[in-house]
């Protein structure tokens, strides 16, 4: 477990989360309902995967919360060319954006590369574990012919 603030690429998640909301504000405000939503949720998921990440319990479950951020980032991505290619985003607006999301997916997958191979670092290190043994039952082995009755209830 870590402290999200800590991490760069949370810092600059964050930053681009809160200039996405600032974008969408200035598109149309009929019409586009759906869209703005749906930029806005998608670069919040971004920083939201990150922070859960960082409160994981493994490296391994730390990766999968930064491929659901570097996935979100694709959404935007996408999202954000939808908006300029629809008209409601300028390409003034768009283009840093475009730039920015571009730049968090590498960091993201940056990190997830280090996270992992952390996690596999972990793993040879580790000795293996010990088969756990189970108490053995006192079995006779007499043949029945041979047991006496002290020996009844010891055999399977």
């Amino acid at each position: 477990m870590q402290d999200f603030r800590q991490q760069l690429v949370w810092k600059r998640a964050h930053a681009f989360a809160l200039t996405v909301r600032r974008a969408v504000q200035d598109m149309p405000r009929t019409g586009y309902a759906d869209l703005k939503s749906q930029i806005t949720r998608a670069a919040q998921s971004i920083v939201d995967n990150i922070v859960e990440g960082c409160g994981a319990a493994s490296r391994i479950e730390f990766a999968r919360y930064l491929d659901i951020s570097i996935k979100s980032t694709s959404e935007v991505d996408y999202q954000l060319e939808l908006a300029r290619d629809l008209g409601v985003m300028s390409h003034d607006v768009w283009k840093p954006l475009a730039k920015e999301v571009i730049e968090l997916r590498k960091m993201l997958s940056a990190l997830r590369r280090s996270v992992l191979a952390a996690a596999a670092r972990d793993k040879t290190l580790r000795p293996p574990k010990q088969a756990s043994r189970k108490p053995r039952r006192n079995v006779s082995t007499k043949r029945p012919s041979e047991r006496t009755p002290e020996d009844a209830g010891t055999d399977d």
